[in-house]
This record gives structure tokens, sequence and C-alpha cells, in this order.
């Protein structure tokens, strides 16, 4: 019997992280550590979903994103970090996962559709697409996770999870639980245009952005797009700086902030650079620690390597309970 309630989440490698992964994964991730049993791993496997004919890009992020992780404050002596492709039970249980799943519970999945439509440079008409939550729901019953913590829009995933679990266990025996779906509160992060912060648009503030690169991606930031002049009064509740000023400034100075910039007592370059010094004073601590890091490769190689084995290790164990669930031999 576990002490803690167990948890697992994963992150795609396909590019840098950024602010809005922080805030909307990262931070939360952090908190979970000391009241769950946490498993989080790198979903190499996965990015091939979309990113399957460059698969060397993928795997130059994995350690950029060990090396993000480790800064945001995770804590290999707190929670399991690992890399998917290192534990190849993964691959198996989807397998036979796979069998059992109905094609139409994927097809109506919201996710697939939208991506069909939206991801046009791609062709995403491919099995592993289409069958991707098939490879999550192994991700997550594979360590008989109570919970995945996720935003509201990813809830239906979850829900996918807890329908291919229901069914092994109605074909073949009580193995998984059904996980439940953690819903997390994440801080409101738009990119520097006001559309989704994603490395796909361009307007991203990265965690292994420098002071000054912050500092310039932070000037061509989208303000009130009604204040034309100086002399014109603003409109803080539209302006996506604003938003960052209740982030990371302090609450007097956002206070004071929203009450010049409707009083036109404030320019949007002033405003920008006094968001730019405290994000910069903000994320300090962890460009120290990703520093530190970046600093030892091999350091964030063994951490990886380690996590993973401590992953297999639970991986088998269940593995072994599906093969006799399921009357086939290893």
């Amino acid at each position: 019997m576990r002490s803690k309630k167990r948890i697992l989440s994963g992150m795609r490698p396909t590019g840098p992280l950024h602010l809005g992964n922080l805030h909307g994964a990262l931070i939360n991730w952090v908190e979970m550590q000391d009241p769950y049993d946490c498993f989080f791993f790198i979903a190499d496997w996965h990015a091939l979903t979309s990113d399957y004919e460059n698969p060397g890009a993928i795997t130059g992020y994995v350690d950029e994103m060990m090396i993000d992780w480790l800064s945001a404050g995770l804590d290999p002596e707190k929670s399991t970090l690992f890399l998917q492709s290192l534990v190849p039970e993964h691959a198996e249980l989807f397998l036979f996962l796979s069998m059992i799943t109905p094609v139409p519970w994927l097809e109506r999945n919201p996710t697939y559709k939208d991506q069909i439509v939206q991801i046009d440079n791609k062709d995403l008409s491919t099995f592993g697409f289409l069958g991707y939550p098939v490879l999550q729901a192994a991700d997550i019953i594979m360590y008989k996770a109570n919970g995945v913590p996720v935003g509201i829009d990813q809830v239906p995933h979850v829900e996918i999870t807890r329908e291919i679990a229901r069914r092994f266990n109605f074909l073949y025996g009580d193995v998984f639980p059904e996980p439940e779906a953690i819903l997390t509160q994440t801080a409101k992060i738009l990119g520097l245009d006001r559309r989704k912060m994603s490395k796909s648009y361009s307007n991203a503030i990265y965690l292994s952005d420098t002071p000054d690169v912050i500092a310039k991606k932070v000037a061509q930031m989208i303000t009130d797009p009604q204040r034309m002049r100086r002399t014109d009064p603003g409109n803080p509740d539209v302006c996506n700086v604003f938003e960052f000023h209740k982030i990371y400034s302090d609450p007097a100075t956002t206070q004071t902030i929203h009450h010049q910039c409707r009083h036109a007592q404030i320019g949007c370059v002033e405003c920008k650079q006094i968001m730019a010094g405290n994000l910069i004073k903000a994320m300090a601590p962890l460009h120290e620690r990703r520093a530190h890091f970046k600093a030892k490769p091999a350091l964030v190689k063994e951490i990886i390597a380690s996590g993973s084995q401590k992953a297999r290790a639970v991986a088998r164990q269940t593995m072994d309970q599906v093969r006799a669930a399921i009357k086939i031999k290893a």
C-alpha cells in the first residue's frame, strides 16, 4: 500500500520550454512533489506522432528539457524523472491496449479533430497520431497513477484513459485503477502578440532566454491597441503587459501602474521596462540553477538514466500482472 497517492504527467520534447510551460505545468508539478508520489516523463515517443520526419531534433531537446525541469525546481530525490523511450514496457502495454480500444473512441477525441484541421503543414493521417491517446493511456496506467494534473481543456484526454482502463478491467479482471483528472490552477500567460504562447508562433519567452533577450522581447509586446499616443489614457484590462505585471510585479507596483495607465501618467515603453525588470528578477533563481545544470551534462544524463531505471522497475511489475491477466507468457 502506497503512503501517498501517485500522479503522472509528461511533456513532449519538441522545442525549448517557455513561460507558458512554467506556469501551465511546471510550477504545479513542483508544488505536488511533497504531497504526492510523482512520476514525470519526457515523452519522446509521443513527439514522434507529429514530428516523425525530424527525429533528430526530438533527441536534441531531451537533455534541455530535463535541465529546464531541474531549473524550475523538480527534484530527482522527490520525483521519478524519466525518459519514455528508456522504458520499453510502454510500447508493450500500448500494443495490448490498442487491441481493445474501439476506433470511434479515438476519432471523437477533440484534440485529434482540432489538430487535423489546424496543423496543415504535416501529414497527420497516420495510425500513430490517431492512436496516441492509447499510448498516453499506457503511460498513465502503467504506473497505476491515481491522478493526472491537467488544465480543464485536457480533461477529455484523461477520460479516454479511464475508459480504456475500465475496458481492460472488464475483459481481464481488475488490474488498473481509473485515474482522476487533477485540475490545476494556472496563471494567464499569453505570447508577445496576445496569442497562446508557442514556439510555433515565435511569440514565446523561453526559460533559457538571457536577461537581455527577455528585455528585447518584452519591448515588442502588444499593449492596448487603442492607445495611439503617450497622452492617451490606456486600458490595462486589455493590455498583455499588465497581465504580466499581475504575476511578476508586487501588488503596490501593479496598482500604481493600473492607475497611471488609465490616466496617461505612464507610457507603454516605461511600463514595459518596469515589468521586464521584475520578470528578470523573478527568473534569476531559475537561471542560476539552469547555469549549474547546463555546466554538468553528465549529471543531467545520469539523472535521466537513474530515473528511467526506477520507472522501469515499476513498469516491469505492472507488465507481469498484465501478461498474467491476459494469459500471455513473457
